[in-house]
């Protein structure tokens, strides 16, 4: 049985779906997921992940590696070393707060991952993408709900995503310093609402977001 129709612990995504696909003869599965769509500022970031075939790696193979929202900060950088050290190819996209203003949350959100999957060198024979189907995407693909929690190339690519998005918003702080970015990754948390009321909003922000179309009185 799949790793999608199966009971899997949260805990403990897998290798079964790469693994099913590889004995179809397909070596190269990327796995795809995205950080960042719920927050009121910065980009959305999306990474794909090649991991190496699973017959080939250990049985403690990136153990500890799972959806980034369970892991703390520090085992976030921890694993992210781990997954990058171990992969086979390694791809990251994004989307910048005005290119989600102009095309919506869902179109950005996906070409957040096109633009992660077409990074990768190798270029992938199918990928697995959590929740979402990639219609812009010519390559075989599967979405998986809750693939971050299930199947492993999937949650590298979640750590990725995080960490990389959480390093871009400690630097788009440097220049913004009223903001916070550093401690919030531009979540619309308390502190971040109280400095959008006291300094406005910048080009970081995303307008579009019912909250700031609140705070800006923009249709």
């Amino acid at each position: 049985m799949a790793a999608s129709d199966a009971g899997v612990s949260p805990l403990d995504p897998d290798l079964s779906e790469e693994a099913a696909l590889h004995e179809g003869g397909l070596r190269l599965v990327a796995g795809v997921d995205e950080a960042g769509r719920g927050a009121w500022a910065g980009p959305l970031v999306a990474a794909a992940v090649i991991l190496p075939e699973p017959h080939s790696v250990p049985d403690d193979f990136l153990v500890g590696v799972r959806d980034s929202k369970l892991c703390s900060p520090e085992l976030r950088e921890t694993l992210f070393d781990a997954v990058v050290g171990a992969a086979r190819a390694v791809g990251v996209g994004s989307v910048a707060a005005d290119e989600i203003d102009l095309l919506g949350l869902t179109a950005a959100n996906e070409l957040a991952m096109v633009r992660a999957v077409r990074s990768l060198h190798p270029s992938p024979d199918f990928v697995l993408v959590d929740c979402f189907t990639l219609r812009s995407l010519g390559t075989p693909q599967r979405g998986i709900v809750q693939g971050d929690r299930r199947c492993l190339s999937i949650a590298a690519a979640s750590i990725v995503a995080k960490v990389y998005r959480d390093a871009w918003l400690a630097d788009l702080a440097e220049p913004h310093p009223a903001y916070g970015f550093e401690r919030h990754r531009g979540y619309g948390v308390r502190d971040h609402r109280k400095a959008i009321g006291a300094n406005g909003v910048t080009p970081l922000h995303r307008l579009s977001y019912a909250p700031l179309r609140a705070i800006t009185k923009r249709p």
